[in-house]
């Protein structure tokens, strides 16, 4: 195709707005994995709240945020710790009803889905 084709087909509105589209596409495909591979991802994967760095995080930003006293940090830390120990039981209970209802063969699979990192 020559130069004046192209050119004219570029002119065509159709064209011209598919190639908007793909080069829009294609620049937030790129953005989003520069991103990706500089740690962005890193920050959407929040500690568990159930867990002790989960806890340091949430201690840590609520007794800046709200300016908590060290009696009233103390007595937070005494909760999350409560609140964690409650969190892990009813979960530990639900694993251990499903567990209840299944085969030796699909408590394998069902485990092996727990552990999944992604959760798929």
């Amino acid at each position: 195709m020559d130069t004046y084709a192209v050119a004219r087909s570029i002119q065509n509105p159709r064209t011209a707005f598919a190639a908007t589209i793909v080069l829009v596409f294609l620049s937030g495909a790129v953005v989003g994995a520069v991103a990706m591979n500089l740690g962005v991802h890193k920050g959407l994967h929040r500690a568990a709240f159930w867990t002790q760095p989960g806890k340091d995080i949430s201690i840590s930003r609520l007794q800046r945020e709200l300016d908590l006293s060290p009696a009233q940090t103390e007595q937070l830390k005494t909760l999350l710790d409560d609140f964690a120990h409650y969190y892990q039981a009813v979960l530990a209970n639900g694993k251990g009803s499903i567990y209840k209802i299944l085969n030796e063969e699909q408590k394998r699979k069902f485990d092996r889905l727990l552990n999944e990192p992604d959760g798929r």
